[in-house]
C-alpha cells in the first residue's frame, strides 16, 4: 500500500514537471512570436524638403551625394522646413556626403535663420519661416516608435483629400435628408419666389418625408433655401445639405456659416516677388489688351498666391509707366483677378526701356511689399517691338538683382525689322541667352499656351540667375605677391588658391566678375573685371599668369589695384579685394589701405610664412578677425578657402537686400 502511494506521488510530480516544462516552452514560443518586428528605415532623396514630410518626428536614410549645392539649405543648427533634409544633415555634420541614417524632429518656425558654410555646404539666410527642424544621429530613442513609411504632402494628395471630404459631406447630406424625423410631417415654406427671398408672409404646407424620395425633398426645399445656398457659396462655406437642414427643419434658426478651409498662404516652393510689365500702347488695340488681361488672370490662377508664396504687382507702360498695384495690394488670386479686370488701357508708345528703369528704381522696395529674401522677377510683355532702347535699362535692372523675362507677341516680320530701334533687344535684356528667359509667341490667340511654361520657369528659383546672393553680386580683385621670396613652385600653389576661391563664385558678365593684379616693386594688371565672362575662361586665365619675381611693395600694389582694377567696378557690385603676401612690405600700407576702406572696398589680407601680422591687420577691413588670415606654409592656403567664403556670405547676408 505504501509503495502504491509513493508510486502515485511520483506520477503526480512527474505530470506536474511535464506541465511546467510545457508551459515554459509555450511561454517562450509566445514571447518569440510577439517580439516586435525589426524597424525598417525609410529611404529619402537628396531633394526632399522637410516641409513635404508630414511626420513630426522620424528616422530616415539619406543617399550619397547630397552635398550638391542644388539642394538648398536654410539656417544653421535649426533649419527652415523649406530646406533639403539630407542637405541639412550634411551641413550639420550628422552625416557626410556618403549618406546615412538621421533623426529629424520638427520644431516651431523661427523669426530668422542664419546662413553659414559648413562641411562643404553653404546654407542660406532666411528672414522667417513657419516651421523648422533639427537633425541628430539616426538612433531610436527608448520608448519611441518611428514610422517605417513616411507621409508626404502634395497638391495631388490635397486634391484627393478634398474630394473625399466632399464625398463625405454629400453622403452625410443624403443620410440627414433620408433619416426619419421625429414626426411624419415637416412644415416647409411654399415655393413662390417672393417667399423664397422672405419678402412676404407665407403659408406653411405639410411635407410628408416618409413617402418622398431624397431628390423630391431636396426639390421642394431648394427654392426656400436657394438664397442661403448662394450666400454660402459666395463666402466659400456652402456644404451639401446645409440649406436642407437650416431652411427646412429649423426655419426660424439663424444660419451659422464657417469657411470650409482657410485662405491659402501661398505655395512656399514658389516664393517670388513678381512684377508684370504689361503693354498698354495704342498699337496693341482693345481686343488684344483684353486677351493680355485674360492671360494675367490665368497666371494668377495658376500661381498659388499668398504671403508665404508668390506675390504679384502690375506696371502698365505706354509713353510713361504707371503702377497699377504693388506686391502687397492683393495677396490672393481671387482679389488679384478682380483687380486685373478693372485695368483700363492707357495708350501711347511702347517705351519698354523707360518701364524697366521705373521698375528698377521704384517697384521692388519695402514700401511696395518687396520681401528681400524672395527673388525679384520682372516679366515684360511686348506687342511687336519696343519704341525705345532696352539694353542699358535691362543691364541696370539685372545688376540690381532683377530676373527679367520677355514675352514678345507677334514680333517684327522681315520687312518690319528695319523699324526695330534695337535689333536683338530680347537677348540684350534677359539674364541669360539660353531661351529660358524668353518666349516668342506667334499670335495673341495662342498666348494662353505660355501660361504653364512661364509659371514653371518663374517658380524654378534655383535657375533664377540674377537674384543677388553672396556668390553672384561682387567684383572680386586678387592682389598677388610675385616677389622673389615666393618662388616658382609656391607661386603655382598661390595661383591654385586663387582658382579655388574663384570656383566658389557664380562667374558671368552679370554675376560675380574677377580681376587680378600681380606685384613686386612694380605692378601689373593680369586681367580686368570685364575680361572673362565664364568660369572656364577665368580658371584658364589664372593658370596662365606668369611668375614675375622682385621686391615687395604692398602699399603701392593696393593703390594700383584701386586705380586700375576697382575704378572699373560697376556701381551695383560689392567690391572685394583679396590680397596675398608672404612678407613685410618695403613701403607703407596704412594710407593705401585707408583709401581702399573709404572707397567701399572690402579688403581681405592673407599672410603666409614671413608676412607681418600688424600689416595684415592694417590692410584688412574691420573687424580684422573676420578679414585677416595667416598660414605657416603655402600648402596650407587651401584650408582658409571655406572660412573666407563663409565670411563673405555672412557679411553679405547681414546687409539689407536690394
Amino acid at each position: 500500500m505504501g509503495i502504491a502511494v509513493l508510486a502515485m506521488k511520483a506520477s503526480v510530480i512527474e505530470m506536474f514537471l511535464v506541465l511546467l516544462l510545457t508551459g515554459t516552452s509555450g511561454s517562450k514560443e509566445v514571447t518569440k512570436k510577439s517580439k516586435k518586428p525589426k524597424f525598417s528605415v525609410p529611404q529619402i532623396n537628396c531633394d526632399v524638403k522637410a516641409g513635404k514630410i508630414i511626420n513630426p518626428e522620424f528616422i530616415a536614410k539619406c543617399p550619397a551625394g547630397c552635398q550638391d549645392p542644388k539642394y538648398h539649405v536654410y539656417g544653421t543648427d535649426i533649419y527652415a522646413s523649406y530646406s533639403s533634409v539630407c542637405g541639412a544633415a550634411v551641413h550639420s555634420g550628422v552625416i557626410d556626403n556618403s549618406g546615412g541614417k538621421i533623426l529629424v524632429r520638427k520644431v516651431a518656425g523661427q523669426s530668422g535663420y542664419k546662413g553659414s558654410y559648413s562641411n562643404g555646404i553653404r546654407s542660406l539666410s532666411l528672414p522667417r519661416w513657419r516651421e523648422s527642424f533639427i537633425i541628430s544621429e539616426g538612433k531610436q530613442k527608448r520608448g519611441m516608435t518611428y514610422p517605417s513609411t513616411l507621409e508626404y504632402s502634395s497638391p495631388k494628395s490635397s486634391a484627393v483629400a478634398k474630394t473625399d471630404e466632399t464625398t463625405k459631406l454629400q453622403k452625410s447630406a443624403i443620410l440627414v435628408s433620408t433619416t426619419p424625423l421625429p414626426t411624419t410631417t415637416t412644415q416647409v415654406p411654399a415655393t413662390t419666389p417672393a417667399e423664397a427671398v422672405g419678402t412676404s408672409p407665407h403659408p406653411w404646407t405639410p411635407l410628408d418625408t416618409t413617402t418622398m424620395s431624397t431628390s423630391a425633398i431636396t426639390a421642394r426645399l431648394q427654392p426656400a433655401g436657394h438664397r442661403i445656398r448662394d450666400m454660402a457659396r459666395e463666402t466659400g462655406s456652402w456644404k451639401p445639405g446645409l440649406a436642407l437642414l437650416d431652411a427646412g427643419a429649423r426655419p426660424n434658426e439663424e444660419l451659422k456659416m464657417k469657411s470650409v478651409e482657410p485662405a491659402s498662404k501661398g505655395d512656399p516652393n514658389c516664393k517670388v516677388d513678381l512684377s508684370f510689365l504689361i503693354d498698354g500702347s495704342w498699337s496693341i488695340g482693345k481686343r488684344r489688351f483684353r486677351i493680355q488681361k485674360q492671360f494675367l488672370k490665368d497666371i494668377s490662377q495658376a500661381l498659388d498666391m499668398g504671403p508665404a508664396g508668390p506675390l504679384l504687382g502690375i506696371v502698365q507702360y505706354g509713353n510713361d509707366p504707371s503702377m497699377e498695384f504693388n506686391l502687397k495690394t492683393h495677396v490672393d488670386s481671387k482679389d488679384l483677378k478682380a483687380a486685373i479686370e478693372k485695368i483700363s488701357q492707357k495708350g501711347g508708345l511702347s517705351n519698354v526701356g523707360r518701364a524697366l528703369s521705373f521698375v528698377t528704381k521704384n517697384f521692388f522696395s519695402n514700401a511696395n511689399g518687396n520681401r528681400g529674401g524672395a527673388p525679384n522677377v520682372a516679366i515684360v510683355m511686348v506687342d511687336g517691338w519696343p519704341t525705345d532702347k532696352v539694353e542699358e535699362a535691362s543691364r541696370l535692372a539685372r545688376e540690381s538683382g532683377i530676373n527679367i523675362f520677355f514675352i514678345t507677341i507677334e514680333g517684327a516680320v522681315e520687312n518690319e525689322k528695319q523699324n526695330v530701334i534695337e535689333p536683338n533687344f530680347v537677348d540684350k535684356a534677359v539674364c541669360r541667352q539660353n531661351g529660358f528667359y524668353s518666349f516668342n509667341v506667334q499670335s495673341w490667340f495662342s498666348l494662353h499656351k505660355t501660361v504653364r511654361p512661364l509659371v514653371k520657369r518663374v517658380c524654378d528659383t534655383s535657375r533664377l540667375a540674377c537674384s543677388k546672393t553672396c556668390l553672384n553680386s561682387a567684383d572680386v580683385g586678387f592682389v598677388i605677391d610675385g616677389s622673389s621670396s615666393v618662388g616658382t613652385g609656391n607661386f603655382r600653389t598661390l595661383l591654385q588658391f586663387v582658382a579655388n576661391l574663384s570656383k566658389e563664385f557664380e562667374i558671368s558678365d552679370t554675376d560675380t566678375r574677377v580681376g587680378a593684379v600681380q606685384y613686386t616693386y612694380e605692378q601689373r594688371l593680369e586681367f580686368g573685371f570685364d575680361k572673362y565672362g565664364s568660369k572656364h575662361d577665368l580658371l584658364n586665365a589664372i593658370k596662365r599668369v606668369n611668375y614675375w619675381s622682385g621686391g615687395t611693395s604692398t602699399g603701392a600694389a593696393i593703390s594700383y589695384a584701386l586705380e586700375h582694377l576697382f575704378k572699373t567696378s560697376k556701381a551695383n557690385k560689392r567690391k572685394v579685394m583679396i590680397l596675398i603676401t608672404d612678407g613685410r612690405s618695403y613701403d607703407d600700407v596704412r594710407v593705401p589701405a585707408m583709401a581702399a576702406h573709404q572707397n567701399g572696398v572690402i579688403t581681405y589680407s592673407i599672410g603666409i610664412a614671413w608676412a607681418a601680422q600688424d600689416e595684415l591687420e592694417v590692410i584688412a577691413t574691420h573687424p580684422t578677425k573676420d578679414h585677416s588670415f595667416f598660414v605657416d606654409e603655402f600648402d596650407d592656403l587651401y584650408k582658409v578657402v571655406p572660412k573666407i567664403i563663409q565670411n563673405i556670405c555672412t557679411e553679405f547676408n547681414s546687409q539689407p537686400r536690394n
